[in-house]
């Protein structure tokens, strides 16, 4: 193998990075959701009170995430919430991969992966109730 001297040191600050990176873009959906939510519910054409739900959790998912607290239950969580994500763009919206200026479900698959590999490794030992 031809590894990088010393790479693997900065792997819990790696996957610190990644989960701030997750919480930040699942926070960010999840505030949307519950700051105009009827709104947002028409443009996912989904119920009120399923949209609440759906940013509530995201929220949760993004905090777990961030600070480190039930971690891989906030992934798995995000996960789920992805796969519907992507089958709603498959099966009901009949978005493709890439998707018309590139809103196709490939980004949720990216999240789908990031929070897998969240999960699998606990999230790296920095954070209030990791390892």
């Amino acid at each position: 193998m031809f590894r990088i001297p010393g790479a693997t040191h900065f792997a819990d600050l790696s996957l610190l990075l990644l989960r701030l990176m997750v919480a930040l873009v699942f926070g960010s959906s999840g505030f949307n959701h519950l700051k105009s939510p009827c709104q947002r519910a028409a443009s996912i054409e989904m119920s009120l009170g399923f949209t609440v739900f759906l940013g509530a959790a995201e929220v949760a998912g993004a905090l777990g995430l961030a600070v480190g607290v039930l971690t891989e239950w906030a992934a798995l969580g995000l996960i789920l919430i992805m796969a519907g994500a992507i089958y709603m763009k498959i099966a009901k919206w009949k978005t493709g991969f890439w998707g018309e200026k590139t809103y196709g479900w490939h980004y949720d698959l990216l999240f789908v992966v990031m929070n897998l590999v969240i999960l699998c490794t606990g999230g790296g030992s920095i954070g209030l109730m990791q390892r």
